[in-house]
């Protein structure tokens, strides 16, 4: 375990921030692309009471994406050797699962995959704040929030498979 007590603000730092933040906002766009929050096949699913309005998703998910980058840019500066490419290797997994979870939900119309893919994103959350507090324990604190609403997501996801149980996830009539 390495832990480095310099200043964040150090240009390694915040070189591996500007990396990390166009990792984040490469996920972001990739995710986005499949969403399809307008379409007759999302509007037709039967939703919890407790699902957020439309507009909190962006809400919420544009400071959580900062955050993201903030922290991996921390801890990525901080890191040396096998921790920093453990550390990649963790943040790059869960962007990756990230942003294929609007592919599994939305482009394959799947809420039964959907659920698969946010169950291995906790995994990878979790993954990733145990590596990135292996370097720094502000910057996987940071995190938390992030993996706090991953979990909401993955019972709203969970709420939508069971209301919805056609194969596939479809809404039935």
């Amino acid at each position: 375990m390495t832990h480095v007590n310099e200043d964040s603000s150090r240009p390694g730092t915040a070189v591996w921030t500007v990396c990390a933040a166009a990792a984040v906002t490469a996920t972001a766009v990739a995710g986005a692309r499949a969403v399809e929050a307008d379409s007759d096949w999302y509007r037709a699913l039967r939703k919890p009471p407790w699902q957020p309005p439309p507009w909190a998703f962006g809400a919420v998910w544009t400071p959580l994406y900062g955050t993201i980058a903030w922290s991996a840019g921390r801890a990525l500066g901080r890191a040396r050797g096998r921790d920093r490419a453990r550390l990649i290797g963790a943040l790059a997994a869960d962007l990756a699962l990230n942003a294929g979870w609007n592919h599994l939900f939305f482009a394959r119309r799947n809420p039964r995959a959907g659920l698969a893919g946010t169950v291995l994103l906790d995994l990878a959350n979790a993954h990733l704040i145990r590596r990135t507090a292996a370097v720094d324990r502000t910057a996987a604190a940071s995190l938390t929030p992030y993996a706090a609403w991953c979990l909401f997501a993955t019972a709203l996801n969970l709420s939508l498979v069971r209301r919805n149980r056609t194969p596939g996830g479809s809404p039935g009539h």
